[in-house]
C-alpha cells in the first residue's frame, strides 16, 4: 500500500519523502509531502488466514506558503478518497523544523480484501 500512496502523492509534481529522512543540513523544498505507517493490522483472521489487512498513515504536506499546504492537503484526501483511502477528518496543523515552512496533515487508512 505504502506504493500506491507514493504515486499518488507524487502525481502532485511535488517531492514525497518519508517523514523525518530529510537530513538535518539539507534545505527544505518549497512544497512537498511526507508519509508515515503507523501501523498494518489483521483482520477477519480466521483458520490461520487473514482475509483483511488494515494500512495506517499520516500524510502530511509542508510549504513556505501556507495557502498552499492547506490547499495541497485537501486536494489530497479528495484524490486519497477517490481511490479507496478512508478519510474521516478534515485536517490538522502540523509542527515544522524550519521556521519557513507551515504543516498540514491527514490520517488515512485503506483497507485491501484478500
Amino acid at each position: 500500500m505504502e506504493d500506491n500512496l507514493i504515486e499518488l502523492l507524487e502525481s502532485f509534481k511535488f517531492p514525497v519523502f518519508r517523514q523525518g529522512s530529510l537530513a538535518k543540513d539539507e534545505t527544505y523544498p518549497p512544497t512537498f509531502f511526507t508519509f508515515w505507517n503507523n501501523r498494518e493490522v489483521e483482520h477477519s483472521s480466521y483458520d490461520d488466514s487473514t482475509s483483511i489487512i488494515e494500512y495506517n498513515f499520516d500524510v502530511n504536506v509542508y510549504s513556505n506558503e501556507p495557502e498552499t499546504a492547506y490547499r495541497l492537503i485537501r486536494e489530497a484526501k479528495t484524490l486519497l478518497k477517490a481511490n479507496r483511502w478512508i478519510i474521516t477528518e478534515i485536517g490538522y496543523d502540523l509542527p515544522s523544523d524550519e521556521i519557513t515552512h507551515v504543516g498540514r496533515g491527514l490520517n488515512v487508512t485503506y483497507l485491501q480484501q484478500l
